[in-house]
C-alpha cells in the first residue's frame, strides 16, 4: 500500500504541477513572489543543498527566527536551511550560506540530496518532503508541532493523507498535550511534548534605541484590516494623552506603502505628524511607520503598550512572549488560535474585541505589565540531532 500510495501521489502532484505552471508564471510577476516562485517552481537560481548535513525547513520569517536556539547548539558546518517565503529566506541567511527555497514536491526527486536529518517546523506537512528525505537516509523530525482547534477538523477529514505522511516521520515534538493527542489521532508516532520552541530563547535587541519620554504604543506585526482599527483607536487615545506616540510595525514588507497611505490619511484627520522609520531613525513624530525588517524586538524594548496584531483579524496571533520579556502591557484580539500555549505562558495579556480596543486603551492604567511564567526545554531535540553527528 505504501509503494502504491507513493506512486499515485507522485503522479498526481506532477500532473498538478504541469497544469498550474501558467498560473505560477503569472504570480511570479508580483513583487511578493518575484524570488520565491521562480526558485520553488522553476528551480531558478535554486541549487540543491549540500549533502550530509542537518536540514532545517521553516516556512515564515517568525519560524525561521524561532529555530535559532537549535541552530546555536549545532556546528555551523552541518547546517542546511530551506524556506518557502521571501522573508523566511532573508532570515535563514543569518545561520549559514547553505540556504534555498523549498522546491515544489515533484521537483524534489531531482533536487534533494541525502541528508543526516530533516527537521521541519510546525505544520509543513509535505508528503514527498518527508518520504524522499527518509528514503535517502535522513532521520526525520517534526518540531514545534501544533494542531489548533480551528484547523483540527480539516485535518481529520484528510486523515488518510496524514496517516501516510506520519509513516515517514521518525520523531514528533509537540507544543502541548492536546497537540500530542490530536497529532496521534492523525497517525503520529513517537510524540513528545516539549512546549513551544519560541519560548526557549527569545530574540534580544540588536541595538539600543532611545526611548521617547512620552507614552509609547506599538502596533506590532499588523495585518490587513488591523491598522485601521489601531489608528482609529489611537486618534481617540491621543485626545486624552496628547503626547502619546504610536509606532506601527506591519508584518509583511509588501504592505509598507499601503500602510503608509493609511497613516498619512489618519495624520491629516487628526492634525498629527508622521514619519517613515527608514527615512528618519528617530521617534519625534506622533506616528512612526517602521518600514524595515528585524526591528520589532528593538521597538518592543522601548514600548509601554503593545497592541499585538494577527489576532484582531482571523490570522492566529503572534508571539506575545517577545514583548512580554520587556514587561510591556499587551492588548490582543481574540483570534490567537495558533499561539494558545504562548498566551497561556504569558501573564497579563488583555484580550479584547476589535470594537472595544479604543475603550481598553483609554483605560490603560488598569492594564498590567506582562511576564513570562515558564520557558521551553529543547534539550530532547538537541540530543536527538547530536546522536547522528
Amino acid at each position: 500500500m505504501n509503494k502504491l500510495f507513493f506512486f499515485l501521489y507522485s503522479f498526481l502532484v506532477l500532473f498538478l504541477y504541469i497544469v498550474t505552471l501558467p498560473f505560477f508564471l503569472l504570480f511570479s510577476l508580483k513583487t511578493k513572489y518575484k524570488d520565491s516562485i521562480p526558485a520553488r517552481f522553476f528551480l531558478w537560481k535554486n541549487k540543491p543543498l549540500r549533502a550530509h548535513g542537518i536540514w532545517f525547513h521553516s516556512c515564515s520569517f517568525g519560524e525561521a527566527k524561532a529555530i535559532k536556539p537549535l541552530v546555536d547548539e549545532l556546528p555551523s558546518s552541518v547546517l542546511r536551511m530551506s524556506t518557502t517565503t521571501q522573508t523566511g529566506y532573508e532570515a535563514i541567511h543569518d545561520y549559514t550560506k547553505e540556504v534555498s527555497y523549498l522546491p515544489f514536491e515533484p521537483l524534489l526527486f531531482y533536487w534533494m540530496k541525502p541528508q543526516k536529518a530533516l527537521v521541519v517546523m510546525e505544520a509543513e506537512f509535505w508528503y514527498l518532503l518527508f518520504a524522499l528525505a527518509r528514503r535517502r537516509g535522513a532521520k526525520t523530525l517534526l518540531i514545534n508541532a501544533r494542531m489548533s482547534e480551528r484547523s483540527y477538523p480539516k485535518y481529520l477529514r484528510m486523515r488518510w493523507l496524514y496517516v501516510q505522511i506520519f509513516k515517514h516521520i521518525d520523531e514528533v515534538y509537540a507544543q502541548t498535550k492536546l497537540d500530542k493527542e490530536r497529532l496521534e489521532s492523525l497517525g503520529a508516532k513517537n510524540v513528545m511534548v516539549t512546549g513551544n520552541i519560541k519560548l526557549s530563547t527569545l530574540p534580544k535587541p540588536t541595538k539600543v534605541l532611545s526611548k521617547p519620554t512620552a507614552l509609547t504604543l506599538c502596533g506590532a506585526s499588523t495585518h490587513e484590516g488591523e491598522e485601521e482599527i489601531i489608528l482609529d483607536a489611537f486618534l481617540a487615545f491621543k485626545k486624552e494623552n496628547i503626547h502619546a506616540k504610536l509606532i506601527v510595525v506591519p508584518r509583511h514588507p509588501e504592505r509598507f506603502s499601503k500602510v503608509a497611505s493609511m497613516i498619512e490619511k489618519t495624520a491629516k484627520e487628526g492634525d498629527l505628524s508622521w514619519q517613515r522609520y527608514s527615512e528618519d531613525h528617530t521617534f519625534d513624530d506622533d506616528i512612526i511607520l517602521v518600514d524595515a525588517l528585524g526591528e520589532l524586538v528593538n521597538i518592543y524594548a522601548i514600548s509601554d503598550i503593545v497592541i499585538l496584531g494577527g489576532a484582531f483579524a482571523p490570522i492566529g496571533g503572534h508571539n506575545a512572549a517577545e514583548a512580554a520579556q520587556f514587561g510591556c502591557k499587551i492588548i490582543s484580539g481574540q483570534h490567537y488560535f495558533n499561539q494558545t500555549d504562548i498566551f497561556e505562558a504569558v501573564e497579563g495579556i488583555a484580550i479584547v474585541e476589535s470594537s472595544n480596543l479604543s475603550r481598553r486603551l483609554l483605560q490603560h492604567g488598569l492594564l498590567k505589565p506582562t511576564k513570562i511564567k515558564h520557558r521551553t526545554d529543547i534539550s530532547p531535540i538537541v540530543k536527538s540531532l547530536e546522536s547522528i553527528l
